[in-house]
């Protein structure tokens, strides 16, 4: 127990002393976009360091293209086994994101918007139109693309990005299959022998696609070829390879892979790439009459909540709601709030817990093992917080309206929360002498108080009651 108690204290002491001031941006809810805060503020206009320890404020621009870009807030990499990144997508209208594989798994939640998503499916193309409130789970390694079907609407996509098995370059490794930007394909790096060989064409082939140079990880798209343009690229590759990148370099025919930045069409190449060998490679004409059936997303608006009274509801979903969930071992959840309610204080016996806020403001309180509160921050839209597994804590709606969070938890499997008070709490349930006698109270005095709250999981609004009697009752 020795090392838990000193973790605990310095991160204690590191939550004191606030740590270094650093730049920050924030997703502005209405705006579709993360924007800059002030240097050492937070949301609200409170100290960065006085956002608590369990709000993630580390922001990461990863991708930054003319058609939308990714951001990332970087996970807590404690515990290592509940390790995950939450990434936020935004996409311009008529826009592609470019095929790619990740060394990450990915659960993509649709909070804005419309979205076609093509991936690899048992080694053939699927392709999924998702819509507000639809998740879609995308295996590490499968290559995927997305393109944003709105019309003349920005998407907002936002992802869980596991972290356990990445390949530790950032806080995810992307590998894309016609390049991005300064980013090259994959296949740039090969002799051009090896690719004429492995593609079973001419080096004149090739050069067409691998002198084009793409825009970036998100470019504007149209599925729609305009007249003379295919011409016109074909006349700009010609001019390109008089300065042709393939030719060998410094070493002479002992050298041949160039300056490796080459970037290629995949349109043209995606076929008979990510696909393997398809069985009509002679007839490339032909269609494939072969169909893959790939599960659908799943939609949270769709189904009816998991949890719901009065004062809120939840919807959580696990893989046996959502099957792909635990290719991953992932959960996700929803949460809606109204003004002044509040989540009964509970801990999540079975995962970890990671949340963004989408509407409104509230309140997180978290404590620790020892009995001491180790956090309590408001937050507003835009704001990521994480749950350490076995910790208890709760959320409380601000008073001037609902407060609606979404997230993930680092288990697929039914997590049954543990409510700490409310008519299902595990007080009430293990309500008797031993219960009393640990409290050092007589039996009849403690069932009084925990039968006290006729509801359960989301508890009426709260009410400031003798608040410094009850901090002496609990010290003492």
């Amino acid at each position: 127990m020795a090392p838990l108690f000193m973790l605990l204290l310095l991160l204690s002491g590191s939550a004191a002393m606030g740590g270094p001031r650093r730049h920050r941006e924030r997703w502005e809810e209405g705006e579709g976009e993360w924007r800059p805060e002030e240097e050492g503020k937070g949301g609200g206009g409170e100290p960065a360091a006085g956002k608590g320890l369990f709000v993630l404020d580390k922001v990461e621009k990863v991708v930054d293209s003319e058609g939308g870009q990714v951001h990332v807030v970087r996970g807590q990499p404690w515990p290592p086994a509940s390790f995950m990144h939450i990434g936020f997508i935004t996409m311009e209208p008529k826009t592609l994101f470019v095929p790619q594989y990740m060394d990450s798994n990915l659960i993509l939640f649709v909070q804005r918007g419309e979205v076609k998503v093509g991936w690899i499916h048992k080694d053939e193309l699927v392709e999924k139109k998702l819509k507000m409130g639809d998740v879609l789970h995308i295996d590490a390694g499968s290559t995927f693309y997305m393109v944003n079907t709105g019309e003349g609407q920005r998407l907002h996509v936002i992802c869980s990005i596991d972290a356990s098995d990445s390949a530790g370059f950032g806080p995810y490794q992307s590998f894309f299959l016609g390049g991005a930007g300064k980013q090259g394909s994959v296949l740039g790096g090969f002799y051009p022998t090896i690719l004429t060989t492995a593609f079973n064409t001419t080096y004149d082939e090739l050069a067409r696609i691998f002198t084009v140079k793409s825009g970036g990880p998100i470019v504007f798209y149209t599925n729609t070829t305009e007249p003379g343009r295919g011409d016109k690229k074909r006349d700009a590759g010609e001019k390109e390879r008089k300065n042709d990148p393939w030719r060998p370099v410094g070493r002479g025919d002992e050298d041949e892979r160039g300056n490796g930045q080459w970037t290629w069409s995949w349109r043209k190449l995606m076929g008979g790439f990510i696909g393997g060998v398809p069985s009509n490679a002679a007839e490339p004409n032909k269609k494939s009459d072969k169909t893959v059936s790939a599960p659908d997303p799943y939609n949270l608006f769709d189904h009816d909540p998991s949890f719901h009274n009065d004062y809120g509801w939840s919807i959580s979903i696990d893989k046996h709601d959502y099957e792909p969930l635990g290719h991953s071992d992932i959960g996700v959840y929803l949460v809606n709030l109204t003004a002044g309610s509040m989540m009964a204080p509970h801990v999540n016996p079975r995962a970890t817990e990671y949340g963004v806020v989408l509407g409104g403001e509230g309140d997180i309180q978290v404590v620790f093992p020892n009995g001491t509160l180790a956090m309590s921050a408001k937050v507003r839209p835009g704001d990521v917080f994480w749950i350490p597994r076995y910790f208890p804590f709760a959320q409380v709606a601000s008073q001037t309206g609902p407060f609606e969070f979404f997230g993930f938890t680092t288990s697929a499997r039914r997590n049954r929360p543990q409510f700490l008070a409310g008519a299902t709490s595990v007080l009430r349930t293990m309500l008797g002498p031993e219960l009393a006698a640990s409290f050092g109270v007589p039996e009849e005095d403690l069932t009084e108080v925990v039968h006290a709250q006729k509801e359960a999981v989301i508890l009426p609004p709260v009410q400031e009651k003798e608040p410094r009697v009850i901090r002496q009752m609990v010290k003492e």
